[in-house]
């Protein structure tokens, strides 16, 4: 490789290693900030708030667990779980009810602020609680299971839908009957899909009261008796309780960004990025490991989120149209199919059918361009970098023409021929398979030391 194209392979490397970076860089700021806030004071009943702000995912299953596990270390008074959810996965739904009907301090899942739903899978969790309570202008209900293969809803037979709607019943009788809601309303959310307001939960008591904030509802349950799912009856004394707030853990809050539709896109992006321009570029070692990295938590999401294969497919596809332009003239044609490509694969790729959620039309573009050029630039350096030869070292001289200053003539018992050529304005000894006369002009093969082995030009 000449001089030239050894600076620009080098510029294109330190820029990669920037992009790669600064992208990494990015995705950690999304980070929210704190992780606590609020405590209470020294002797004050305390009510550790926890919050189900978005789809039901292991993530937040572990998130709660761990807040209803410090209340029970803390001896606080009280869990309250504030609910918006469109529901979620069913093992992290069931996951979130064990720890509820399991947990030594009373739980209160509230439905709030006004606007919020507990669907699907938060219905479920609702009516597990010691106390059910909803906000006005809240809903909750629409229970009926989903069956989803790559991302998309998909019809069953009717045996295989009974089979499970009874298996959710059931599970949903199994605790909602201790707690004395009206199991056969219930129901009607799961067999139905039916949905309540507060007003129509409360008369068919689904749920224990109304409250207009989290105020009002401490205030209304301060005094009340309620029966744990053990059958103890337990009084609440709440009056002056402090609210404490946990957040997430430092990893669960990261957990949770990278299964967002778009962080998630962004990391399959950098993983391809990385790996790619690790393989090109051999030796950078920094692109490989932020690459594999960005693979392993791509791979995690994936587990996790309702990814179509389609998209998958497409954004792949859009790599290989990518690299085809950079080797073949297609006067842009190639990059154009990649770019649409990759932007349908984009769009394609996540679509939770409970919130229709995906990567955004901005992402998309934002991360398809810079990607497309990124991929075209590397692959016609790789492609150039072939052709070049090096410029310093012997090994330039190979291939090269020279002059013959001094005949080649023979030179002993070998049976070979010696003389001098003149070649980059430098005298050489040279030898060769035949005698080779003054003035002939003669090409390169190889190089001994300060020998060169030449022959005739062709």
């Amino acid at each position: 490789m000449n001089s030239r194209g050894t600076i620009e392979a080098t510029r294109v490397r330190h820029a990669m290693l920037l992009v790669m970076v600064l992208s990494a860089a990015a995705l950690v700021f999304l980070l929210p900030g704190r992780v606590r806030a609020g405590q209470g004071s020294d002797g004050a009943p305390q009510v550790i708030v926890l919050r189900i702000n978005d789809e039901v995912d292991p993530i937040l299953a572990e998130y709660l667990d761990d807040g209803i596990e410090q209340a029970a270390q803390t001896h606080a008074s009280l869990v309250l779980i504030t609910m918006d959810t469109p529901g979620g996965l069913e093992d992290s739904m069931m996951d979130i009810i064990r720890h509820i009907l399991d947990s030594p301090v009373p739980v209160v899942v509230y439905v709030s602020p006004s606007g919020a739903r507990g669907a699907s899978a938060g219905f479920f969790i609702l009516l597990s609680a010691d106390v059910a309570a909803m906000a006005p202008g809240t809903h909750a209900g629409a229970a009926s299971p989903l069956l989803e293969i790559g991302g998309m809803p998909v019809n069953i037979d009717e045996t295989l839908k009974n089979k499970i709607l009874n298996d959710a019943t059931a599970y949903l009788r199994s605790y909602a009957s201790k707690r004395g809601r009206n199991v056969t309303l219930a129901e009607t959310a799961v067999t139905d899909a039916k949905a309540f307001t507060e007003t129509e939960s409360l008369d068919g008591k689904l749920v224990d009261l109304i409250a207009k904030s989290p105020a009002d509802l401490l205030a209304q349950l301060d005094g009340r008796t309620i029966t744990r799912f053990d059958g103890h009856t337990e009084r609440l004394s709440l009056a002056g309780a402090q609210l404490v707030e946990t957040d997430m853990s430092l990893r669960q809050r990261f957990l949770s960004r990278v299964v967002q539709p778009d962080v998630f896109f962004i990391m399959l992006i950098i993983a391809v990025l990385g790996l790619y321009t690790e393989f090109t570029h051999p030796g950078m070692v920094a692109p490989g490991v932020i690459g594999g990295i960005a693979a392993v938590l791509a791979l995690f999401a994936m587990h996790i989120l309702p990814v179509n294969f389609a998209g998958l497919l497409l954004i792949v596809a859009a790599l290989v149209l990518f690299i085809l332009e950079a080797k073949y003239t297609s006067h842009g044609v190639l990059a154009v199919g990649g770019v649409v490509a990759m932007l349908l694969g984009a769009l394609m790729l996540i679509r939770s059918p409970l919130t229709g959620a995906g990567v955004s039309l901005g992402v998309a573009l934002g991360v398809t361009l810079p990607f497309a050029v990124i991929i075209i630039f590397l692959m016609r350096l790789v492609l150039r970098s072939r052709k070049w030869k090096q410029s310093t070292g012997s090994e330039q001289l190979v291939g090269g023409e020279a002059e013959v200053t001094e005949a080649l003539a023979p030179s002993g018992s070998d049976g070979g021929f010696s003389g001098m050529v003149r070649m980059h304005g430098e005298l050489w000894h040279a030898v060769s398979g035949q005698a080779i006369p003054a003035g002939t002009r003669v090409r390169v093969t190889r190089v001994e030391g300060l020998t060169l082995h030449v022959r005739h030009t062709a």
